[in-house]
């Protein structure tokens, strides 16, 4: 039955990113963690919405300690919006870390679905897609894709006009029977058919940017990764 104010049931997603660079170490997939959508029903107000629909400010999102003043700004850049709809209460750091921790170390080549994000009913349709993956190894030496910027962040950050990724290394009591460091891969992916960045090429590979390394400090936080995972306090931009 649909719930919520995007009609998403229960589900649990997955997406590859095999198409990063040739030889890139496999990502984990998550196991049972089941993701719903903003909103819990409850019947429809005068307007027709869920009578606990929400519309919230870029901070609020995905659990409220996910989204930093600086990447609320980013996704105004990446969406046109300052406003969305409320997140589902299982879209929180606190439960992706849980999975990551109990996932680890399986690996695959999948990335899983941590939170997403959408503008509210009513305005131009955008949608956004963070994941979560756990790597085999730290990235490879090969060449990123051209479409990417390798940014000097964690093991690497690769930044595109429709999506960025963050690759951190994690060392923490919650990751049992780690030995040595885990790899984190976590991701921002636009949903929907490719568009033209136009102008836009530099501002919207550092929006995404900023978006995927505040969801990644976050989650190096939540886990207790040493020293952060040796992610920066604030976005680092600069081309590798």
């Amino acid at each position: 039955m649909p719930v919520g104010g995007r009609g998403h049931v229960r589900m649990r997603t997955v997406i590859s990113r095999r198409s990063i660079r040739g030889g890139l170490p496999s990502v984990a997939v998550a196991g049972s963690l089941l993701l719903a959508a903003s909103g819990c029903g409850g019947g429809e107000g005068k307007d027709g919405l869920p009578k606990d629909y929400k519309v919230v400010a870029g901070t609020q999102l995905c659990g409220g300690n996910a989204i930093s003043a600086d990447a609320s700004k980013a996704l105004k850049v990446i969406t046109g919006a300052s406003r969305f709809e409320a997140s589902s209460k299982d879209y929180t750091v606190a439960q992706s870390a849980s999975a990551l921790a109990l996932a680890y170390p399986t690996s695959s080549t999948e990335d899983t679905n941590a939170c997403r994000i959408f503008t509210p009913i009513g305005t131009p349709h955008f949608k956004l897609v963070i994941t979560w993956g756990l790597a085999e190894n730290a990235p490879s030496d090969k060449p990123a894709a051209s479409k990417f910027t390798v940014l000097k962040m964690g093991e690497e950050t690769l930044a595109g006009t429709e999506q960025a990724y963050v690759f951190f290394a994690c060392q923490s009591d919650r990751l049992v029977g780690a030995s040595g460091e885990a790899h984190i891969v976590i991701g921002v992916e636009r949903g929907g058919m490719p568009r033209d960045p136009q102008d836009n090429v530099k501002a919207l590979k550092n929006a995404y940017a900023t978006v995927a390394h505040s969801y990644a400090l976050a989650m190096a936080k939540e886990l207790r990764c040493d020293k952060n995972g040796g992610l920066p306090p604030k976005p680092v931009l600069d081309p590798a």
